[in-house]
């Protein structure tokens, strides 16, 4: 089986810039690591670890961060802790879980590499780095322990995967849409301009880019709920409202999927009525 991997790096306004990729059967993965002010921010995947190695060799670095668990944000993390013995920070949800040998598909470790246990601290609400103090935000919805770091000496906002693309078209079976659009609409009332986001990378107008996606989410709940009092049953929904189909959802056996958009929306909406 052939898989081809990338690697770019380039500087945006002092922030240094690790992108790796993996492609496979016309499925093309990426994902970025950030660096800035001493910090690291997300560790790459372990797959990409031989690409990712040099650039954080690199680096001048001082602690890691980290956006939340999955794997292909902590794949080098035990890397960065045993030979660059560096501390690594992250929300506590998932201190245990990182600490062990993981658990999650086979196609995500065929992507992704099986991640190696890691020992990472708990991070507080805040933190600091030479010159900046960070706020620490709490945004849950595609993964329980999801935090996304704003600088505030610089305004910018680095995002995990709370951005990813403006119009979602498929999640996780565990994502919350609902959630979601409140972590969004948390994150929207800080003061920020850029954005960099894990997968989709620089977004120079990130505040514009964030409240799009916002704003699709509110108006594909609003639809998806206006079907469903309507009486229309939840997977007529998905396939009204998402009639074209995904390789990632065959590839991960449903794992991924539009149907799951549907589901947490009317779950959500069930419980409050």
């Amino acid at each position: 089986m052939f898989v081809k991997k990338g690697f770019k790096q380039q500087t945006i306004n002092d922030v240094g810039i690790g992108n790796g990729t993996v492609a496979f059967q016309g499925v093309k993965l990426n994902v970025h690591c950030f660096v800035v002010d001493g910090v690291l921010i997300d560790t790459g995947a372990k797959s990409l670890e031989k690409e990712f190695k040099p650039f954080m060799k690199q680096q001048d670095i001082d602690q890691v961060v980290i956006t939340h668990f999955h794997e292909d944000h902590t794949g080098c993390a035990a890397f960065l802790e045993k030979e660059l013995q560096l501390p690594i920070y992250m929300n506590d949800r998932m201190l245990d879980y990182c600490a062990m040998k993981p658990d999650y598909p086979l196609y995500r470790k065929f992507f992704w590499g099986k991640r190696s246990p890691f020992h990472a601290k708990v991070i507080g609400k805040t933190f600091s780095s030479r010159n900046a103090t960070w706020d620490v935000i709490e945004t849950p919805g595609h993964a329980i322990d999801h935090v996304a770091f704003l600088n505030r000496q610089t305004g910018q906002l680095f995002t995990g995967d709370l951005y990813c693309q403006e119009k979602t078209k498929v999640v996780l079976r565990e994502e919350c849409i609902p959630t979601i659009i409140d972590s969004l609409t948390k994150v929207v009332a800080y003061d920020f301009g850029e954005v960099f986001c894990a997968h989709a990378g620089y977004l120079m107008d990130g505040r514009a880019s964030l409240q799009r996606k916002l704003d699709y989410l509110v108006q594909l709940q609003g639809k998806t709920i206006k079907l469903y009092e309507d009486g229309m049953p939840p997977s007529q929904i998905g396939t009204t409202l998402f009639p074209k189909k995904y390789p990632i959802t065959y590839l991960s056996s449903g794992e991924w999927g539009s149907s799951h958009i549907i589901n947490s929306i009317i779950q959500e909406h069930t419980k409050k009525s």
